[in-house]
């Protein structure tokens, strides 16, 4: 007796045309981070994300805050991560097994994240992320962990205080921190790094100057004649202004 599919073969036309879903995400995954460079959308949107942060980082002095003490946050709490378990054994013939650790892992997502984020700016970025991996592996064996968290944990509260008087005393608004996670912890690197660059050229901008920071962002590209995509500088004056217009009508409505 023929199989029950005999007079009618299975069609794959389908399958074929329509592949599975993990596919699917990841191919959506890839066109998003491809987008980018157009100005992307959601978490690489370079374009949206600085603009948040400059609308929080106005005041000169908190801005010098954060250019001092961010980097310190990011180089210390890699320091800890060294002394965590590895993440990954891979066993090497004829020799110790190939382990990879946590603090690599973090300082690999980060770098690779601000390359994705912009191709130029981003991998000064994630040189120096895998630079701070590398001092804080000779760090951490140096140190050991019984002196290593004592010099971690003054250093975060140290840094992380210092950050919260520049946005009370000199911002006077509560940090992003607050409103968005990620950019505090992922992105902030980034961002301060290019208003460390600016500062290397000793340009000066007014307190009370509402584009402080894409001030400072156009003078990277004067210098270096660089620009993430066009009209990039000129979009997020915009963004910026509106957030602040947006900042300003919610606290006088507060406040009545």
């Amino acid at each position: 007796m023929p199989p029950p599919w005999h007079n009618s073969p299975p069609s794959f036309t389908t399958d074929i045309r329509r592949p599975p879903k993990f596919l699917q995400k990841m191919q959506f995954k890839m066109i998003s981070m491809a987008s980018m460079g157009n100005g992307g959308r959601g978490l690489f949107d370079l374009e949206k994300h600085f603009a948040f942060y400059a609308a929080y980082h106005t005041n000169p002095i908190n801005v010098l805050i954060h250019m001092l003490f961010v980097w310190p946050i990011f180089f210390t709490f890699v320091v800890l991560l060294h002394f965590t378990p590895p993440l990954i054994r891979l066993p090497v013939p004829f020799s110790d097994d190939l382990s990879i650790s946590s603090a690599f892992g973090v300082a690999f997502v980060y770098a690779l994240f601000y390359v994705l984020f912009d191709r130029k700016a981003g991998s000064l970025a994630a040189l120096l992320c895998m630079l701070c991996w590398l001092a804080t592996r000779a760090l951490a064996r140096r140190l050991g962990f019984s002196l290593a968290w004592k010099v971690v944990l003054a250093v975060q509260l140290f840094c992380w205080t210092g950050q919260f008087i520049g946005h009370g005393i000199f911002e006077k608004r509560s940090p992003a921190l607050l409103d968005n996670l990620s950019q505090a912890f992922l992105m902030a690197p980034f961002f301060v790094l290019l208003e460390v660059i600016i500062y290397l050229r000793k340009l000066k901008a007014s307190q009370h100057d509402l584009n402080y920071s894409i001030f400072h962002l156009q003078a990277l590209r004067d210098f270096f004649g660089y620009e993430p995509y066009p009209d990039f500088y000129a979009n997020v004056q915009a963004k910026i202004k509106a957030n602040r217009k947006a900042q300003q009508r919610n606290k006088h409505k507060f406040c009545a």
